[in-house]
């Protein structure tokens, strides 16, 4: 009698195979976000810097060039790095139907081709009229695929019994909310600057409001709620506090409808509260009760991670000034500036490379000492540009525009780094490989 050969196991085949390709779907997610942030995020917007520097005043610039960085960098970079993160992680916690890696990819097509059309389109005014609302439409529709396959995201269940949401996945959820509501007002507001026909940049007053809306009402919640669900590993602080996370993120949704309604003075009060509160139930400046994670990450990523939610306060309570004092734009600017640098971008800096790698193929970061020397750039960028922005347009101090470019080269610098650092990690083999490869 001859011996049968064993057959693999069919259902561990289709699981590693689906594993290979959402790591393969969530580093093109992570790729593109980087890309991205380099070139029409961060290079255009040090190339509008200079050229504001260069003759003192902000007017002399295309308000169309402003907004196509501003646009590059939330959408471009952090929109398509939460979507990345959204499919890996909610593919990874429950069951997602067997199509979401295919419906990912026709996201990813849909999204990097809106976000990309929109930056054309500011940048050359190349029949801006039929193509700024196509790109908010191709955007619009990338989001409602991903909002259409995560719904179906299924919690594990270990026992009979059902599973309590989590506060971390109930404030993700909100953030998820306000994506939705900023995409279908950009979806709007593109509509209404098509038919006025006077440019592809937003009027300056309808602009300044709804920034508030993928800030506040998307992006900053966002980071508080995966916050919850990672760093009381990250970190070893104690689990949040449920009522003061929902508390923030009411607090932070009222604050953004405050401001597109023209409450100014009402939005800008709520964001200290909000920060304030959030700090409160993530516990960030409590002592840890267990020792921080720290392994594939420089020993300072915990001080780099507290010192976000002290820009985060700086910000909220600069907008508080800017809408008491701001003449010029140099206050509103300063403390949009610690949020989406100071705040978003050190955070992603952060915690990116710690989880990117691991989501990317189950890899190591190249280098530790390279996320050091991009966060400390980013911040030192950040301050500079920060402490220098108001007294240069606000006309308190002339010399504070030199000390602008300066700081829009150091935070070029700084963001070098993080692409460079995440661009070697993904190309080098897996963690396991990598040590099967360097034992002697």
């Amino acid at each position: 009698m001859t011996a049968t050969k064993p057959v693999a196991d069919p259902s561990a085949a289709r699981m590693v195979s689906r594993e290979v390709h959402l790591q393969r779907l969530t580093a093109a997610y992570i790729t593109a976000g980087l890309l991205f942030m380099l070139l029409p995020g961060t290079f255009l917007g040090v190339w509008n810097l200079l050229s504001i520097s260069s003759t003192h005043t902000a007017a002399s610039l295309s308000p169309a060039w402003i907004q196509a960085h501003g646009h590059a960098q939330i959408f471009g970079w952090l929109g398509t790095f939460v979507l990345g993160i959204g499919f890996y992680s909610l593919s990874k916690m429950g069951n997602l139907p067997s199509f979401a890696v295919s419906r990912g990819w026709t996201c990813f097509a849909l999204w990097t081709s809106g976000v990309a059309l929109r930056w054309g389109v500011n940048i050359s005014e190349w029949h801006w009229r039929v193509l700024l609302p196509a790109s908010a439409a191709l955007e619009l529709g990338a989001f409602l695929i991903f909002f259409r396959t995560v719904s179906g995201h299924r919690p594990t269940q270990t026992s009979d019994a059902p599973r309590a949401r989590q506060p971390w996945m109930l404030v993700v959820v909100g953030s998820t909310i306000g994506f939705l509501a900023t995409l279908a007002v950009n979806q709007g507001v593109t509509m209404y600057v098509a038919v006025l026909g006077t440019g592809p940049a937003l009027p300056h007053a309808l602009d300044q409001h709804l920034l508030m809306l993928p800030t506040w009402a998307f992006l900053v919640p966002a980071v508080w709620g995966f916050n919850a669900r990672w760093l009381p590993v990250f970190l070893g602080l104690k689990q949040p506090s449920a009522p003061p996370l929902y508390a923030a993120l009411l607090t932070a949704w009222l604050a953004a409808i405050a401001m597109a309604f023209g409450f100014v003075t009402l939005s800008t009060v709520l964001l200290p509260v909000a920060g304030l509160l959030a700090i409160a139930a993530l516990h960030i400046f409590e002592p840890s009760i267990q020792p921080a994670k720290l392994n594939g990450v420089h020993a300072s990523f915990p001080g780099f991670v507290r010192g976000a939610y002290l820009w985060l306060l700086v910000a909220a309570i600069m907008s508080v000034a800017a809408a008491l004092a701001d003449q010029a734009g140099g206050i509103w600017g300063a403390s949009r500036h610690a949020l989406t640098v100071g705040f978003l971008a050190t955070m992603v800096f952060a915690i990116g490379q710690k989880i990117l790698p691991a989501f990317c193929g189950g890899r190591v970061l190249f280098s530790k000492n390279l996320m050091f020397a991009s966060l400390t750039l980013l911040n030192l960028g950040c301050a500079l540009r920060v402490a220098s922005e108001i007294p240069a347009y606000e006309g308190y101090l002339r010399q504070a525009w030199s000390v602008l470019p300066v700081s829009a080269v150091i935070e070029l610098a700084a963001v070098t780094l993080f692409a460079a650092n995440l661009a070697i990690t993904f190309l080098r083999p897996p963690a396991h490989l990598l040590t099967q490869i360097e034992r002697p």
